[in-house]
């Protein structure tokens, strides 16, 4: 199944009313109200009620885990299986052996695009380049405190569980290519829970 703009808008914008969406999409209200109310017979969205105010409480639409499932995982299944396997019968220092050497390997193929570049947005929006042509829906903004740098999916997501080294080497190959001078920390961790992953970018000051 291909998937939907709906199903995407939410998935990168997450919990939006109909009208929202119907204002992204250029659609009808009542065009979008049965379309979602589609989605939710079929357990691909869900919904909830938040008061603003004065006023009735407004109606927002997220997705649900089999929502969520519409966003491919690569390979989760074989992937977990291995996993367990390398865990339960090389041990947790073989596996992160592995972890290591992917980690290593992460750094000089993203080092290869990000080393050229010497500011600093720059680099950041490279990076972003690279995690979406990965599969991970990325997208970065500026604001007075920096950047962030958000991540809608994670198409490693089931290994990420299954082994949270995956997220730690993520963060240090981070760390390392776009440099001494920068400051990096995760905000948001889907593995965790949340919508997405997200990370606060900023310069050392010197």
């Amino acid at each position: 199944m291909k998937t939907n703009r709906f199903l995407m808008l939410l998935k990168t914008r997450g919990a939006l009313t109909a009208a929202s969406i119907a204002q992204e999409l250029g659609i009808t209200n009542e065009g979008a109200r049965l379309q979602l109310l589609k989605f939710t017979e079929e357990g691909l969205v869900s919904s909830y009620n938040e008061s603003q105010g004065v006023g009735r409480p407004k109606q927002f639409f997220n997705l649900t885990a089999l929502g969520n499932a519409k966003f491919p995982d690569t390979h989760a299944e074989l992937t977990v299986k291995l996993i367990e396997i390398m865990r339960d019968t090389l041990g947790a220092e073989a596996l992160q052996t592995v972890i290591n050497v992917s980690e290593a390997s992460g750094k000089t193929r993203y080092l290869n695009e990000l080393e050229p570049l010497s500011n600093l947005e720059d680099r950041i929006a490279k990076l972003t380049e690279i995690r979406s042509r990965e599969g991970y829906m990325a997208e970065y903004t500026r604001d007075k405190e920096g950047y962030l740098l958000i991540e809608n999916h994670c198409p490693i997501c089931a290994a990420a569980k299954s082994c949270q080294g995956f997220c730690a080497a993520e963060l240090n190959i981070f760390k390392h290519v776009l440099g001494d001078d920068v400051a990096i920390s995760r905000l948001d961790h889907i593995v965790s829970g949340d919508r997405r992953c997200a990370y606060r970018i900023a310069e050392i000051s010197k």
